[in-house]
């Protein structure tokens, strides 16, 4: 039966059970109103009319009117005759009280009360039948209205109970059915058997399971078609490359990959990484860089050297985190990390051959210069003769030129040392100020020709340090020739020392231009020179200082304002 015709069945017998409640409450109602009106009509007012014939009775030797209101009562009665024998009775009244009329005499009046209370109690009888006939037509009612109230209650609970699991068996079969295709089952199927409302529905559902099913099918040939041209891609690169999953999983791996890290692609693919590389260095080093460069952003990390092809190489390593947008949504999804290790190797070396070329030029013109600057020295000495002052401003360019060319020298030859890792500490004990009075006493003569004046702040307590002096005061030097280039004449300059803890800060501060605080990490970098400086330089002298500074387990910073001076502080372990 279709579901339709079960629900109308069901719900048009309940109306017929509640219409025929409905109907037989009113009918029982309707004939329970006629009967107590037809005893009202019928034989209560029969009493009554008895009773006020009887009261006229009472009061007719005394008053002349009573007998008036006894046939206006008696004639109400005639009117209102409704029982068997009532008739005769009445009439034997009617007879009687004519004969009242002539004489009044009590053996007379005794006859007429004994016919009015016979009429009474016909009456009062007739009462008691029909209310006992009410009574029963009553019980009956009861009766058949609570079965009939009964059947309804105990339908319509059959029809609560039954409905609800009629309605909502096909629904929750096909909930569940849309619950498998949400869950990528496209192999289910719908059957409500002889149920032709919800068989057009498990046609359609089936039909479209078909189709995802179908268009699953392709879509995963096209994806694996995809795999195989990605992975194609991947693996002409020469490059290493391994991707991650976010929970550390490889998920895949290029022929370089294994090849560098020694593994098989069936023993990695959807391992994870961390497993594999506890018996792994050349993994476990790399997954540790991988977290400490989540840790640590900027920091710089070295080049990974790595034992391949018969030879010694350098790698670069990229971590590169990937995130999608899932469909729907517009907040981004962390989906893994990229790891690509860059071969720098012949770049490696080309810097190397750089290396030891500016080391070889670099110690090379040291000697010439020494021997123009020796030259110079000589051709300034009165003894050999005066030279006009043409040829005084000739020497002094030559010689500035050439210290300047000498301090680039020792510059390049500084550099070629923490380059090439010949760099060679030889600390020893030595105060702070020593270092700043070396500072000091070789910045004189140029702060003198730029009329700078130099404070210096020292405390009266102060740790002592274990450094290489000669490069630290070579650090410090740089520092103060530095301000006094970038300060404007008649300026001061101030060089001092502070101790905080354990640490011991010494500390240049000028009152110039100042630095924009875009360019306070790249001033400390090989060859950079702030745009629009006009001082000449290399561009390597902060770039050794830091060097030089850290080699020592310190560190070096900057702190300057446009227009408000530098400060910069070297900061080394006491």
């Amino acid at each position: 039966m279709k579901l339709r015709n079960r629900l109308t069945l069901g719900i048009g017998i309940l109306f017929v059970m509640i219409l025929l409640l409905g109907i037989q409450s009113v009918r029982y109602v309707r004939q329970l109103s006629v009967s107590s009106k037809d005893i009202l009509a019928d034989n209560y007012n029969s009493v009554r009319y008895v009773g006020d014939m009887l009261r006229s009775l009472d009061r007719l030797s005394q008053d002349s009117t009573s007998h008036a209101a006894l046939i206006s009562s008696l004639a109400l009665q005639q009117q209102n005759i409704t029982e068997v024998n009532e008739k005769e009775v009445t009439g034997a009244l009617v007879e009687k009280i004519k004969e009242l009329a002539d004489s009044v005499n009590m053996p007379q009046i005794q006859q007429i009360r004994d016919d009015l209370y016979r009429i009474m109690e016909m009456n009062m009888a007739s009462i008691r039948a029909k209310s006992s006939e009410m009574e029963s037509s009553a019980d009956d009612a009861v009766q058949w209205l609570t079965i009939i109230a009964v059947l309804c209650i105990v339908l319509a609970a059959i029809f609560l109970v039954r409905f609800p699991s009629i309605i909502l068996r096909p629904i929750d079969k096909l909930k569940q059915g849309i619950t498998q295709i949400a869950n990528h089952n496209y192999e289910e199927r719908l059957d409500f058997g002889n149920n032709r409302e919800f068989g057009e529905v498990a046609k359609s559902f089936n039909d479209m399971a078909r189709k995802l099913s179908e268009y699953r099918r392709s879509s995963l040939d096209r994806l694996m078609a995809e795999k195989k041209r990605i992975e194609a891609i991947v693996n002409s690169l020469h490059e290493p490359i391994i991707g991650l999953g976010p929970d550390r999983t490889i998920l895949f791996m290029n022929d370089e990959a294994f090849s560098i890290l020694n593994l098989k692609r069936g023993n990695v693919i959807g391992r994870n990484a961390t497993d594999i590389a506890l018996n792994n260095d050349l993994l476990r080093r790399l997954i540790r860089e991988l977290y400490s460069e989540k840790k640590e952003d900027d920091q710089q990390h070295e080049p990974l050297k790595i034992y391949t092809d018969n030879k010694e190489s350098y790698f670069q390593m990229d971590n590169i985190p990937l995130y999608i947008t899932p469909v729907g949504e517009q907040n981004q999804q962390f989906v893994g990390n990229l790891i690509i290790l860059n071969n720098i190797t012949k770049y490696k070396e080309l810097d190397s051959a750089k290396t030891n070329f500016i080391s070889t030029v670099s110690h090379e013109m040291k000697t010439p210069i020494s021997s123009i600057l020796m030259s110079l020295q000589l051709l300034g000495d009165t003894r050999l003769g005066t030279l006009n002052e043409e040829q005084q401003q000739l020497i002094g360019s030559i010689k500035d030129s050439s210290d300047r060319l000498l301090n680039i020298t020792g510059e390049l030859l500084n550099l070629s040392q923490v380059e090439s890792g010949k760099l060679k500490l030889m600390p020893k004990i030595v105060k702070p100020i020593e270092l700043i009075d070396y500072a000091v006493k070789a910045t004189q003569v140029l702060a003198e020709r730029f009329h700078c004046f130099i404070e210096v702040e020292y405390p009266e307590k102060i740790a002592k340090l274990f450094v290489d002096n000669e490069k630290i005061a070579w650090v410090i030097t740089n520092l103060l020739s530095n301000a006094i280039h970038h300060s404007p004449e008649n300026s001061r300059i101030i060089i001092g020392a502070s101790q905080h803890n354990k640490r011991v800060d010494i500390y240049v501060q000028d009152f110039g231009r100042g630095i924009d605080p875009r360019y306070h990490k790249s001033i400390f970098d090989r060859y950079f020179r702030v745009p629009g400086t006009k001082v000449q330089g290399s561009g390597l002298g902060l770039a050794i200082s830091k060097e030089f500074v850290e080699a020592h387990g310190g560190t070096i910073s900057v702190a300057s304002e446009i227009g408000k001076g530098s400060r910069f502080t070297i900061s080394l372990p006491s």
